[in-house]
């Protein structure tokens, strides 16, 4: 059965929760420039922001600039890139990235997602990841694999292609949350609602979240408090659940999006 979907009001709560919870989120791939961002996300694909971070520092201090990169030896680049996975396929794609904006943008990172994208090895997430945390632009929703699999829980989208997911969020969370919200839903990927043990029982999204509970059962389930299971009966088929009823606490305690 397909996941409820969440109302304007249950996102509004969302909102203000993840706020409280994960505040200072911002993305996890260390750099000192729009250059370093757009490097460093083009080498997250298929790998960990730990990994990346450990490999960008050595990437950085023998290419300092595009116009660096972009005359460097790929087997040199490959070299320190191997271990961040599909090393090849992305030393050729930052060769020529860094060809790109030196030959093209006058060494500078483009702010227009049309641009970013005529760029090797840049789709939309990763525009949107330079976009958002570089410059501050809102021009779509950051789709990773942590936002799939926590839009479809959330009751916030049921497709499975990220760009349909993406229009989803654009259409349901206002454009001046869009980059907070990414950075917040990965966070709590990666903390909480973990793909393999979800930590429902200690979830603040549990009171709104459609697959409290349940999508894990009996894991979840069997960890979480009597508290915890009493309210996800609540929310159970046939047990006067539906729709759970969005806190007036929490709205009256919250402004803004």
């Amino acid at each position: 059965m397909p996941v409820r979907l969440l109302n304007d009001h249950q996102i509004h709560d969302l909102l203000a929760l993840l706020r409280r919870e994960h505040a200072a989120a911002t993305t996890a791939l260390s750099h000192t420039s729009p250059f370093e961002l757009l490097a460093a996300t083009i080498l997250s694909a298929q790998c960990t922001d730990l990994r990346v971070n450990k490999v960008t520092p050595v990437l950085f201090a023998a290419y300092k600039d595009p116009a660096a990169l972009a005359s460097a030896n790929l087997t040199d680049v490959e070299s320190i890139i191997h271990s961040t996975g599909f090393y090849r396929n992305k030393a050729k794609n930052l060769v020529g990235m860094a060809t790109g904006l030196v030959t093209r943008f006058g060494g500078e990172v483009p702010r227009t997602m049309d641009e970013l994208l005529t760029l090797p090895g840049v789709a939309r997430k990763t525009a949107n990841v330079v976009l958002g945390s570089a410059f501050g632009i809102a021009a779509g929703v950051v789709v990773d694999t942590h936002v799939i699999r926590l839009s479809r829980l959330l009751g916030l989208s049921r497709h499975d292609e990220p760009e349909k997911i993406e229009r989803d969020l654009m259409a349901k969370i206002p454009r001046s949350a869009w980059i907070f919200f990414s950075h917040a839903l990965i966070l709590h990927g990666r903390q909480t609602c973990i793909a393999r043990r979800p930590r429902c029982e200690r979830c603040v999204l549990s009171q709104l979240c459609p697959s409290a509970f349940r999508a894990f059962a009996p894991q979840s389930a069997s960890k979480a408090s009597p508290r915890a299971r009493a309210a996800a009966a609540k929310r159970s088929p046939g047990r006067g659940g539906g729709q759970p009823s969005t806190s007036r606490s929490l709205r009256s305690k919250t402004t803004g999006q």
